[in-house]
């Protein structure tokens, strides 16, 4: 592995079975406790720094090309990504290069974990279901926490059906992509995709948001996102797909029904495994001729969600024996 030799030839066997000691033990912190207290919370931070710079950048008024907007948006997004990653990066050297292997996993495992979140996402999609059953107002609310969208008009199915493509997208966005890059690229990796991911929920709108017009401010961000996310997002469906045991029809078709190039994927396959209709009013209809969301749907999208987890536990082990096999030889 190429990262092995930037860590003072640190064999490849080695960073494998730390990468995956450190995945492992923050997939059971997330598991036993959750989420760090917001002061500790390093998505937090990444949050309050993109709304300072966001607030500078983003003009009040919305216009044709602003050039002006976009460079800054995109300047400021590079120079964020960089201070993420090269912090990440001094903080991963550090651990290798002073701190003995057992204890360095542990130490990957805590500064991974903040930049996945599975107990919090199910405990939110929960949360929502819970309050539906004793009204929609509640419902309509607690969504609202979830979804970036109004709420205020939604009906006890959209409700369900809007919690569902959150969890959907958000398994990717929240789980599987972090992952992914960790196992890549080790900590910068995990840290430098939740920045975007964040950047991206902050500032990827086309619209007037908070006050401001981040269509042209916005897009880099958007468009880095798409890209870090293309690969992870249809692994997400894959994953569902092999947590379900079965290929649903159709699968390519209904992913390609949303406007981003990505959250389609896993929402599509959670649709079509489930026999669910999922649908955004006005945008996107997912498996039309599906039954509308349920409770013990949820339930049921709940559980390949944790399957997906514990498969991606399962492939870093793999990968790790493999990484070793093949390193001895």
């Amino acid at each position: 592995m190429l990262l092995s030799c930037s860590w003072g030839g640190l064999a490849a066997g080695v960073w494998a079975l730390l990468l995956c000691a450190g995945l492992w033990l923050a997939l059971l912190i997330d598991h036993l406790w959750g989420e760090p207290p917001p002061r500790w919370h390093p998505v937090v931070w990444l949050g309050q720094a993109l709304d300072w710079f966001g607030r500078r950048i983003a003009p009040a008024q919305q216009g044709a090309f602003d050039c002006q907007a976009f460079g800054l948006g995109a300047l400021a997004w590079c120079a964020l990504a960089a201070m993420v990653f090269v912090l990440a990066w001094g903080l991963q050297g550090l651990v290798l290069q002073y701190v003995t292997p057992w204890l360095a996993a542990p130490l990957l495992g805590l500064w991974l974990k903040p930049l996945l979140a599975w107990r919090m996402l199910r405990s939110e999609v929960l949360a929502v279901d819970a309050a539906l059953q004793h009204s929609l107002a509640a419902g309509r609310q607690r969504l609202s926490y979830l979804v970036s969208r109004d709420t205020g008009a939604l009906s006890a199915e959209q409700v369900r059906e809007s919690a569902l493509e959150s969890l959907a997208e958000n398994l990717n966005d929240s789980v599987v992509a972090p992952v992914f890059w960790f196992l890549l690229l080790g900590l910068p990796g995990a840290a430098v995709y939740r920045f975007a991911n964040t950047a991206d929920a902050m500032w990827g709108y086309t619209g007037m948001r908070g006050g401001r017009y981040w269509r042209w401010a916005g897009c880099w961000a958007a468009r880095a996102d798409d890209v870090l996310s293309w690969l992870p997002a249809r692994l997400t469906a894959l994953l569902l797909v092999l947590a379900a045991g079965r290929w649903p029809e159709g699968l390519r078709q209904q992913a390609r029904q949303t406007p981003s190039p990505n959250s389609g994927w896993p929402m599509a396959a959670m649709a079509l495994l489930l026999g669910l209709r999922l649908s955004k009013p006005g945008v996107y209809c997912l498996h039309p001729d599906g039954q509308a969301p349920t409770q013990a749907h949820v339930q049921q999208a709940l559980v390949l969600g944790s399957k997906v987890v514990v498969m991606l536990a399962g492939i870093a082990l793999a990968a790790l024996f493999l990484i070793v096999w093949m390193t001895a030889f």
